[in-house]
């Protein structure tokens, strides 16, 4: 099968790479400020950072895109600067370069300067005239404040543990699960799955839907691939979670459900095969894969797409089973989405959130 079409500049949600220098989180990359824990389904906190002098306030253009539907924004000299989709909450938004390696599982360097940020309210046409984007914009376009991808990096192998107030240890390298007796090193199932965001904190977690879970000891530290979307997105950017499998507020729990029922914007619908085409794709998007052996149909993993490394292929982030927690890199399968690779071959679904 060919691989799914995908040009430079969709790869890029349409703004160019820039060789940089910075890094981010466990991969070596050093932030300037880090993003604490959200209280359980707030909407964010607006993130900061100096606005321009006086006298030079930045001027922006406002152009609408089809397929999806979308606000695209660019500057004076017609860069690309933001993308603002008709039903989603993530903004992709243009910031300073940063460079993301993962030694252990893959010589791939991904060099970006994408950057995604969550918004108090799903974009609708012409919300940029709206009191609370004319603050938020010029303030948030090019800070190095702590985005979902950082935080999403603050997982990866060898990652610092960051602590809360409280001593709740909220970051730092995750694995994916207890190991599974009888199982083979080599087995997909080698670790277990059914670890969520409270398993890795080690704290009980009251949801929107009023039902309050216990996490396991023996899953201290551990998270599986939809647990891994919930601890970025849910517990660490505010994004609102439900407990269940089916439609509810904010994102259910497995990977399935999350394809099927989170809010936002479906961009790939599950046709049972894979798509050929992946352009729409920007980073932050949700990627859902069948990569279940003896199940080809059914979606059972989910991670993020973060654009491509530096050899043009299309990388994406999850919690894996033989990686043994977040991973874009090469075990059990070449972490890509193009090419005819194992990840490559299952991809099924995308929705923006």
């Amino acid at each position: 099968m060919p691989s799914p079409k995908l040009s430079r500049r969709q790869i890029l949600g349409g703004s160019g790479v820039v060789v940089l220098a910075g890094v981010a989180g466990a991969l070596g990359v050093e932030l300037n400020a880090r993003r604490h824990p959200a209280q359980p389904d707030s909407a964010p906190v607006a993130e900061t950072s100096s606005p321009a002098a006086p006298g030079k306030a930045a001027t922006y253009q406002y152009s609408r895109q089809s397929g999806p539907d979308r606000t695209v924004v660019t500057d004076s000299n017609g860069n690309q600067v933001g993308v603002f989709t008709d039903g989603a909450r993530s903004a992709l938004l243009t910031g300073p370069s940063r460079t993301w390696t993962e030694p252990r599982t893959t010589t791939a360097v991904i060099q970006s300067d994408a950057w995604v940020r969550l918004m108090p309210s799903a974009w609708s046409e012409g919300a940029e005239t709206s009191a609370w984007f004319r603050s938020w914009f010029p303030k948030i376009l090019g800070s190095s404040d702590l985005d979902i991808l950082g935080m999403a990096m603050q997982y990866e192998d060898k990652a610092p543990d960051l602590y809360d107030a409280q001593g709740v240890r909220y970051a730092g390298d995750a694995s994916f699960g207890p190991v599974v007796p009888g199982q083979s090193e080599m087995s997909f199932h080698y670790h277990d799955e059914k670890s969520d965001f409270y398993d890795y904190l080690g704290t009980s977690w009251k949801f929107q839907d009023g039902v309050t879970m216990q996490p396991e000891k023996a899953r201290y530290g551990d998270v599986d691939c939809s647990g891994y979307m919930r601890l970025v997105w849910g517990y660490r950017g505010g994004y609102p979670m439900h407990t269940s499998n089916t439609a509810g507020v904010g994102l259910p729990r497995r990977a399935f459900a999350i394809a099927s029922y989170a809010p936002g914007v479906l961009l790939i619908p599950d046709t049972k095969s894979r798509p050929t085409d992946i352009g729409l794709l920007q980073p932050g998007d949700l990627v859902f894969f069948a990569i279940n052996i003896g199940k080809p149909i059914e979606i059972d993993h989910c991670g993020m797409y973060l654009g491509p490394d530096t050899e043009g292929h299309p990388r994406f982030l999850s919690s894996r089973s033989q990686a043994n927690g977040p991973t874009f890199g090469d075990l059990a399968g070449t972490g890509v989405l193009d090419g005819n690779g194992f990840y490559a071959a299952g991809l099924r679904v995308a929705r923006r959130l």
